[in-house]
């Protein structure tokens, strides 16, 4: 999915999100927590990949002391979503291409890398951004994520599982100390509203050029039956949160 499609769906979910992010509130909290076991409150100079409304962003101000922060996200509103502070400096557009600043203690990401195109070269980049012994601690998402969604119209982001984002942080010269996964289930009561989630979330996971239609929205419904439970009755969505607490190797 191009960036810029990407930026307009969160874009115009903005409104929504907060209000519907269940899973990705979760998500926050639980690497708040793993970075609150290794992660010195005491910083300088931290970057955020992703930011969004600020659902992490707001954790990591109140328990992280600071000199500088640095916010990226694809889209100036985000932007709305955070009071005046002049220890922010903002980096909107594409993480991938935009130039990182340097000496930082800490670099973390909620939520957000599963977008980036080419890990590799980032991690690679992120890297030789911080300081000897910093941090990159992230939270992203893997092969399970949505996976309804993708069983039932074929289209979906291509995730790494979690040994594999391990693998490729160890080759790029990290350290890994912690890596966890989970599988979160959300609980709908119809099938339509797995998509108003989805849509008020921005996190659609369908392709390019992917439309909705009459006919194939009431496919849609109907196959979802397959995955009812049988105990609710209600129709579960899967997220599939991979949290990474790494430290470059000195």
């Amino acid at each position: 999915m191009k960036t810029d499609q990407v930026a307009q769906r969160f874009a115009q979910a903005q409104s929504s999100y907060e209000q519907h992010a269940i899973a990705q509130r979760r998500v926050a909290m639980q690497l708040f927590q793993y970075m609150q076991a290794h992660i010195p409150v005491n910083l300088q100079r931290i970057l955020e990949i992703g930011c969004g409304s600020g659902l992490f962003t707001r954790q990591l101000m109140q328990h992280y002391s600071f000199d500088q922060l640095f916010l990226n996200d694809l889209y100036p509103e985000v932007k709305q979503h955070f009071e005046e502070d002049g220890r922010i400096y903002w980096g909107i557009g594409n993480i991938e291409t935009l130039p990182l600043p340097q000496s930082l203690d800490l670099v973390v990401s909620c939520s957000a890398l599963q977008w980036v195109q080419h890990l590799d070269a980032l991690f690679g980049k992120i890297h030789q951004a911080l300081n000897p012994s910093g941090w990159f601690c992230f939270a992203s998402y893997a092969q399970d994520n949505l996976k309804e969604i993708k069983v039932l119209t074929g289209q979906g982001l291509e995730y790494r599982s979690l040994p594999q984002m391990v693998e490729l942080l160890e080759s790029c010269g990290y350290e890994v100390l912690i890596q966890e996964e989970q599988r979160l289930i959300l609980e709908f009561e119809h099938p339509r509203e797995v998509l108003k989630h989805i849509k008020a979330t921005g996190v659609q996971a369908t392709a390019d050029g992917f439309r909705w239609s009459k006919s194939s929205l009431r496919l849609f419904y109907e196959q979802y039956q397959q995955f009812q439970l049988p105990d609710s009755q209600k129709y579960p969505l899967t997220y599939h949160p991979i949290y990474l607490i790494a430290r470059k190797r000195s």
